[in-house]
């Protein structure tokens, strides 16, 4: 039996070695998790599953097509002098950040969780506060890289002999 050289796997496979070997543990960890899910409720777990997809579908994936094309046609106009550069996911990554964030937690970010506090004796007050923070701090770091990356294509645009 002769083992495959990293330059021909590359070639079959596409990626080295290590990124396959990440692949199937992953794949391996994903199994078990959804078997021993599974094994408990099946039936809530599909539910849960069509559900998830069907809300993502209908509701989900026309929302945010429809937040990209307006925010893309709101701020495409730009001085002729500036830089270009590909601003657009610097607005996608803390507005889906956020959003995720709030479609996880929004029994709790909005007031909307009644056994939390009997449950565990926290105060559910915080959370709003604390999600209007943590999103804050995405996109002030959005920002800031934009800024930075701006920065760095104006100087090699100055630099540059022409």
């Amino acid at each position: 039996m002769t083992v495959a050289r990293p330059a021909r796997l590359t070639r079959w496979y596409g990626a080295g070695p290590m990124h396959l070997l990440v692949l199937l543990a992953s794949f391996a960890l994903t199994g078990y998790a959804a078997e021993r899910l599974v094994s408990d409720r099946a039936l809530a777990v599909v539910v849960w599953f069509v559900g998830g997809a069907l809300v993502h579908d209908l509701v989900l994936l026309p929302l945010y097509s429809l937040a990209d094309l307006s925010a893309r046609s709101v701020l495409r106009h730009r001085h002729e002098r500036a830089p270009t550069v590909e601003w657009i996911n610097y607005l996608r990554v803390p507005v889906v950040l956020s959003g995720l964030l709030l479609l996880v937690w929004f029994p709790l970010v909005l007031n909307l969780s009644e056994p939390y506090p009997g449950a565990t004796g926290l105060s559910e007050e915080v959370y709003l506060g604390r999600w209007l923070a943590v999103s804050g701090v995405l996109f002030g770091a959005a920002a800031v890289a934009l800024a930075l990356k701006l920065r760095r294509v104006g100087r090699s645009r100055r630099s540059a002999p022409g």
